[in-house]
């Protein structure tokens, strides 16, 4: 065998040594890649109501630990919301202080709260969805307010 034909059967040998080591390795690296998540604890303030991790309305909420988060998924937590004064009110939900500022680009929070009337002493089951998008990038952590206030 030539000297040329030892180089290119080496050459195409090399090739599929490669080949295979990509179609085997791709899959675990982009899987590492895909796998990132971020991570919140976000803070709760009342206006005019109180928000409770439970029906009896004895453990307030000041923060929600949304914990660690895969992207392109939701976490959900229940809160429980109380009218604690003299009149019925509707309520309504801000977020604020994201950081880092491109966060709510990638990062969503809804409720299932419908705008329906609150009676005093009433208290309210809602759901609240923290969504974060499959596309999210450079941010490993993030945190932002959350400020309920009834009106009424």
């Amino acid at each position: 065998m030539e000297r040329k034909e030892k180089l290119v059967l080496g050459a195409a040998g090399a090739l599929i040594v490669y080949t295979l080591a990509l179609s085997t390795l791709g899959p675990v690296v982009l899987a590492a890649l895909s796998n990132r998540t971020v991570s919140n604890s976000g803070s709760v303030k009342a206006v005019g109501v109180g928000v409770y991790t439970d029906l009896a309305c004895t453990n307030p909420v000041s923060s929600i630990s949304w914990g660690a988060i895969d992207p392109g998924t939701n976490v959900n937590r229940t809160v429980y919301i109380k009218n604690e004064g003299n009149s019925a009110v509707t309520m309504t939900m801000a977020k604020s202080n994201w950081n880092p500022a491109a966060a709510p680009t990638y990062i969503t929070l809804v409720w299932d709260y419908g705008g329906q009337s609150i009676n005093v002493n009433q208290v309210v089951q809602v759901k609240l969805t923290l969504s974060v998008s499959s596309s999210v990038t450079g941010i490993t952590n993030f945190s932002f307010d959350i400020t309920i206030t009834a009106s009424g």
